[in-house]
């Protein structure tokens, strides 16, 4: 059975980076092979210019992508087959010998600082030379330390009283341990949606009451119009750390805030805010944000529950190369909770890649279907002029390859999106 599972995860983890790897060059060439026109939707809003800069963004992107696919590739590899989460194994026992909480936070700890440093270095490069390059770069590395400084903080002061006490709900309920990990999971993340607005985000961003002006007034309006309550409107200093813009809801139930990057009111007329924000409003409205929560807990509770089922198999340790790290017993069960939870967190991505297109397709159908209630609630065509302008001031491509689409995009393609709310423009269904 091991050797069997060995295969499996090889094959598997061939067939998944060869594919990555293929649609980033298929997306790379696609948008290579476009960048001296710019499409004809377009041609009369976007000049050629910040359409070639789009595709030489997504290119630098792109390149960026295939370099740490191969160093998260060989990784993965390291970590199993290669001997290293063994080794990390084998060195914390030496202090905790039991295996108990200590040396699950410890072995988590370290492997969580080692993916860290794998990854560091394209971070920084994205961030310091990529986004720097294009003129959307505010960060400083004063400013990247105090935010990895702080997200420090909150792993300790948050997130490992929660690893605690998930291993010790691994270790003391027996068989049906994943049914209260599921439910404190669910209850942790409820709890996250209340409290992110006031006390987390507030960490790492200024917010500001939107002042009053024409904009203001718009969305009131709108709000109203919708029957829609929240807890307040905001603006982010998102400048301080991109030039890119974006709008947000955050929060939950009575917690509910409205937020707007500071970059996003600079660049859309009060119009296009507005219609912007209608887009918002559609996902709450057509309960898109309430059905991704039922989804993720259907999904979390399987997942939990088949890791239930395979926590104690030897085949499972033996088949990814850390036998040596656990113990087998009499009756042919293994054992290592925290050791399990690490493997089964690296190794799911590896097997669930293919039903990327599924949740990349209901996302599309989601932005679709916020597009339509925007046309309804305010105005299609302001909406169109707010994307196109986003599209130009990000430098998002105009010009996707379908395939890479189909995978990645969590939203419709540009010319698709603009041709459906020129479509609801011309509509009067609403």
């Amino acid at each position: 059975m091991a050797a069997w599972f060995s295969a499996c995860f090889i094959m598997m983890l061939t067939l998944t980076a060869a594919l990555r790897l293929w649609l980033n060059l298929r997306q790379m060439r696609h948008v290579i092979a476009h960048r001296a026109a710019v499409p004809a939707a377009f041609s009369a809003r976007i000049p050629l210019a910040d359409h070639q800069k789009a595709a030489d963004y997504t290119v630098a992107q792109m390149r960026l992508a295939n370099l740490e696919l191969g160093v998260e590739t060989l990784w993965l590899l390291l970590l199993t087959f290669g001997g290293a989460l063994a080794a990390l194994d084998r060195f914390w026992r030496g202090f905790f010998p039991d295996a108990g909480i200590a040396y699950g936070l410890a072995l988590f700890a370290s492997v969580g600082s080692l993916s860290f440093l794998v990854g560091l270095p394209f971070t920084l490069w994205r961030i310091f030379r990529i986004e720097t390059a294009f003129g959307f770069n505010k960060m400083t590395p004063a400013l990247f330390v105090s935010d990895l400084l702080k997200q420090l903080a909150l792993l300790l002061l948050i997130g490992a009283p929660l690893l605690s006490l998930v291993l010790w709900l691994m270790e003391a309920l027996g068989r049906h341990w994943w049914l209260a990990v599921w439910v404190v999971w669910f209850a942790f993340n409820l709890l996250v949606l209340f409290i992110y607005p006031t006390l987390i985000a507030p960490l790492f961003n200024k917010f500001t009451p939107l002042p009053e002006s024409e904009t203001k007034r718009r969305i009131e309006a709108l709000l109203q119009r919708c029957g829609f309550t929240s807890a307040g409107l905001f603006v982010m200093d998102g400048s301080k750390r991109s030039a890119h813009g974006n709008a947000y809801f955050t929060g939950f139930g009575q917690a509910k805030r409205i937020v707007f990057f500071d970059t996003l009111l600079a660049k859309l007329a009060p119009a296009e805010v507005e219609a912007a924000l209608a887009h918002e409003l559609g996902h709450f409205r057509r309960r898109h944000i309430l059905k991704r929560i039922v989804v993720m807990a259907l999904i979390t509770f399987a997942l939990l529950g088949l890791l239930g089922q395979i926590i104690d198999q030897a085949w499972f340790y033996a088949g990814l190369g850390v036998a040596e790290a656990v113990k087998v017993g009499a009756d042919g069960t293994a054992h290592n909770t925290a050791l399990a939870l690490i493997l089964f967190t690296f190794v799911l991505p590896v097997f669930a890649f293919p039903l990327t297109p599924l949740f990349s397709w209901w996302s599309r159908r989601h932005e679709f279907e916020a597009d339509a209630f925007a046309a309804c609630e305010s105005d299609a065509r302001a909406l169109i002029e707010a994307l196109v302008k986003l599209y130009r001031e990000n430098a998002a491509t105009l010009t996707p390859d379908p395939l890479y689409a189909l995978f990645h995009a969590s939203h419709p393609p540009a010319a698709e999106r603009i041709a459906h709310l020129a479509s609801l423009k011309e509509s009067s269904a609403c």
